[in-house]
């Protein structure tokens, strides 16, 4: 294996709860031929998976380091459910012997990797209206949780403030909506976005359901999505529709929280699974009910990423705007 010069690249990852994504990056450019899974359950923690990659790719002594954390972040330290490991900027610095490092919430990430995504991984859902480039946008995760995060262009740079929006109380505009509500709640004591907005939240529709029907059945979201694309089974659809009109809904009260007239755009395993079928279930007419203001909700573009190192550049991008590059 070729020896890296030290101090040449970043290193940049993506962690979530069950794998880890460790990458090398030039400036904003993630370099593809060193990307490296890991399954954190071979690990002890952190340390040992960025020292393994760091070994697998020659020693290579980065300059800078930046990870992606799918949990909240506060004082560089992040707090994931699950996953059990002290992700903190020491333990970074230790992991990487870099003096800079940064830990980032996964959608801050995302945020930060607008701009720097190819446009045929970019589906579009709406079309919206021209913006500035200096426009607000608007980063929605949805997958094995939910999540937004604002994108704000100053002439300081790029901010992109976190959130736990994933938590907030799940919108009711119809009597279907009230009772999932409840049923979600009697499970959970309290009816969160991400209970129903979220690869379980699909499984946790489909079987409210069936509670409705008294004909009580379970599947998981990858057969859901099957069924669905192979028109087996008439609840998956069901519940694939009453799930759109929800994102939707979300999607269009958090746009007009954050004023998105750069674009909307949905991150993750789950968005990216329901791209297909977001306009035949209702997407946009959820997204612009919104009374007096349906026509302003025209405004907002309304796109899918379908880029697996979204967040990997993400972290390239805001190492490189540290470093104060054009």
């Amino acid at each position: 294996m070729t020896v890296k010069e030290a101090n040449t690249y970043n290193l940049v990852a993506d962690i979530g709860g069950t794998n880890t994504r460790i990458a090398l990056a030039s400036g904003e450019r993630v370099l593809p031929a060193t990307v490296r899974r890991y399954r954190n359950a071979d690990f002890a923690g952190l340390e040992s998976v960025i020292r393994r990659y760091m070994s697998d790719e020659g020693n290579v002594d980065p300059a800078a380091a930046c990870i992606a954390v799918a949990g909240p972040v506060r004082d560089g330290r992040a707090a994931m459910t699950n996953l059990d490991w002290t992700i903190d900027t020491a333990t970074l610095a230790r992991a990487t012997l870099s003096e800079r490092v940064a830990i980032l919430n996964d959608l801050q990430a995302q945020g930060h990797a607008l701009g720097h995504i190819a446009p045929d991984h970019l589906r579009e859902v709406l079309r919206g209206q021209p913006a500035s480039p200096e426009a607000t946008r608007l980063v929605i995760g949805v997958g094995t949780g939910f999540n937004a995060a604002p994108v704000f262009t100053t002439p300081r740079g790029r901010i992109v403030t976190p959130s736990e929006s994933g938590h907030a109380n799940l919108p009711i505009r119809t009597e279907q909506e009230l009772r999932l509500c409840q049923y979600v709640s009697t499970a959970h004591g309290f009816p969160a976005v991400e209970d129903v907005l979220s690869g379980r939240g699909l499984e946790r529709v489909y079987a409210f359901l069936g509670d409705e029907a008294n004909d009580p059945r379970d599947k998981t979201a990858h057969d859901l999505m099957a069924a669905l694309e192979d028109g087996s089974d008439p609840r998956a659809t069901d519940a694939a529709r009453l799930f759109t009109r929800l994102l939707g809904t979300v999607a269009g009260n958090l746009s007009l929280i954050q004023l998105p007239f750069g674009g909307i755009y949905l991150v993750g395993g789950v968005a990216r699974a329901f791209g297909p079928y977001l306009s035949q279930f209702g997407f946009a007419e959820a997204f612009r009910d919104k009374g007096r203001f349906g026509g302003f909700m025209g405004n907002f573009a309304v796109s899918i990423i379908e880029d697996d190192y979204a967040a990997l550049t993400g972290c390239a991008n805001f190492l490189r705007e540290g470093d104060g590059a054009p």
